[in-house]
């Protein structure tokens, strides 16, 4: 990239200054032990003296008046992706006198270091404030917010391969690209990607942010009911790369290219990657439809008897040389807008979407990731009705489900609603017995075939044993759960008619009541279509942690999504 037009900044006198300033007449010269002499002494004259002092006055730099700023050493707690800011460092130091002492950490580890009153730097250097904020926020906001001031910009963006990019375009009927249709292509396995990790750092935590902002469709702000199901499971599904900072997940990115269609990071480290010509494939910059989060890097002070010297460091930070610097050096943009943007940063940002007000959300949505990457891909039972009342309309609705969860309801919701890559999904159909069992992981088209002709059956029962069907459903999760512990199971009962064969309810719940070990855990989530009761189905549900929800008053569809994704 060429180096933007305007003044540079000045430096000061480097080693060749002092070298000169050391061969003056006595200037700056150690004192030597005198030797005894022959004769009298030289002596000094005034006329004799002001040359040599004019001669040390005008060398340059060498001059020290009361207006030069004293040298400054600050302790700074900083996030990994400032690294790369090293060199300007180091003019700062040349320049005003400032030393910035650097220790770096993920932004989101950072902020949970930054407890008020107990401070251990002078300032702080972020990605972004605004988990320090939430944390200030949640600790009642009595002491006092420290004073910030923004430096430079850069949005969490999505590198993709040119490739993977076209054929997701080719799916929207506008071509814009949105952060529902990246969780749509990581859900059926032909969108892999790498991104840091959330827990630890701000570009993972922003891009989750982004996409459960998308999952609740309501343009706001994000509330605790937006992420408290698994809406966000079909997007962890391709997350195949991650790293404890933006920096190692680039290097690993490199590393890992041929195996990975896309980068969730910042803005300024694609732009790097490629004036670096470390990939095969330049990725193109992806700015998702439904917005995305910008990190503004403030300048946080954390001691206010630094005061001064921030001041001093902001100043230079914002002026105008240094800002086409920091632009030309790290790809940010900066934040004064008289600055030219260099052509790869005219690219409009787009949507900006607001950050979690509470520190739940966030926690939340932390806890959503972390059981995603511990646990794996989840584990859903579906227990369907297959008596003779389904036939009909009912089988058909049913049908039209599996298709819609299956990929083909494109709509938002069903983006982030549909069963993604390694789920594992076991289906029994009972009537007044199960019918039948069948269990498939979704690794590929053929694997939701399999699942589809399932309900395609036209076998049905004559009668309808659904707390027996209920209780086969928990004795095969049982088993389930033994052979893999950690993986999260749920089971889904789906009935429009009443219980006319075998157990009771209350038979049901008694022994529901003696299971014991992980199956105890196990939630059933009944749907209610048609005729069933509603009563005895909302009392199985409650009793396992589940609820009931109702599909009487509208699509199957729909509910069937409210139970996999928490639809409002």
């Amino acid at each position: 990239m060429s180096t933007p037009a305007g003044p540079r900044p000045s430096r000061l006198p480097g080693p060749s200054g002092l070298a000169r300033l050391s061969r003056l007449p006595g200037a700056f010269r150690r004192a030597r032990p005198s030797r005894p002499r022959r004769g009298p002494r030289p002596r000094w004259s005034p006329r004799r003296l002001v040359p040599a002092l004019a001669v040390l006055l005008l060398a340059p730099g060498t001059a020290c008046t009361s207006d030069s700023p004293r040298p400054v050493t600050l302790r700074v707690l900083a996030g990994t992706e400032l690294a790369d800011m090293a060199p300007l460092l180091d003019e700062l130091r040349h320049q005003t006198g400032i030393r910035l002492e650097m220790e770096y950490r993920g932004t989101v580890d950072a902020s949970r270091e930054l407890t008020p009153g107990s401070y251990r730097h002078d300032l702080a250097w972020l990605a972004s404030d605004r988990y320090v904020e939430l944390r200030h926020k949640a600790a009642g906001g009595a002491a006092e917010r420290p004073l910030a001031t923004t430096i430079m910009r850069s949005p969490v963006v999505i590198g993709m391969k040119p490739r993977t990019a076209q054929r997701l375009r080719a799916r929207t009927p506008d071509r814009q690209i949105s952060w529902a249709d990246v969780a749509d292509a990581a859900a059926d396995g032909s969108l892999t990607f790498a991104m840091a990790d959330p827990r630890h750092t701000n570009s993972g935590l922003a891009a989750l942010v982004g996409v459960a902002t998308a999952a609740a469709g309501t343009g706001g702000v994000l509330r605790p009911a937006d992420v408290s199901c698994d809406r966000l499971r079909g997007f962890f599904s391709g997350h195949t790369l991650t790293e404890g900072s933006s920096e190692r997940l680039g290097e690993s990115f490199v590393r890992r290219q041929g195996e990975l269609d896309a980068l969730i990071t910042y803005e300024s480290e694609l732009l790097t990657l490629k004036r670096a010509g470390v990939l095969r494939t330049p990725l193109e910059i992806v700015y998702p439809q439904d917005g995305m989060l910008l990190s503004d890097y403030p300048l946080l002070l954390l001691d206010p008897g630094k005061r001064a010297a921030y001041d001093r460091l902001v100043e230079w930070l914002r002026s105008r040389p240094v800002q086409e610097r920091i632009m030309e050096r790290t790809q940010r943009r900066p934040i004064d807008p008289a600055v030219p943007r260099s052509p790869a940063l005219r690219e409009p940002i787009g949507n900006a979407l607001y950050f979690p007000g509470r520190q739940e959300v966030v926690d939340r949505l932390v806890a959503s990731y972390d059981t995603a990457r511990r646990a794996g891909p989840a584990r859903v039972l579906f227990l369907l009705d297959f008596s003779g009342s389904m036939r009909g309309a009912g089988i058909r609705a049913l049908r039209t489900t599996f298709d819609g969860l299956s990929g083909a309801d494109d709509s938002r919701t069903g983006k982030f609603a549909r069963f993604h890559r390694g789920e594992t999904l076991t289906v029994l159909r009972f009537g007044g017995k199960v019918l039948e069992r069948r269990t498939v992981t979704y690794r590929g088209e053929r694997d939701l075939e399999r699942l589809r002709s399932l309900v395609a059956s036209e076998g049905f029962d004559t009668t309808t044993a659904i707390w027996s069907g209920l209780d086969a459903a928990y004795r095969t999760a049982a088993g389930m759960l033994r052979e893999d512990p950690a993986r999260p199971l749920s089971i889904v009962l789906m009935t429009d008619g009443r219980n006319n064969a075998g157990m009771s309810l209350d038979a049901f719940l008694r022994a529901q009541r003696a299971r014991t070990g992980p199956v105890a855990s196990v939630r059933t989530y009944a749907v209610r279509y048609g005729e069933a009761d509603a009563d005895e189905l909302g009392r199985a549900a409650r009793a396992t942690g589940g609820r009931l929800l109702d599909a009487t008053e509208r699509p199957l569809l729909d509910a069937f999504k409210e139970m996999r994704g928490c639809v409002q």
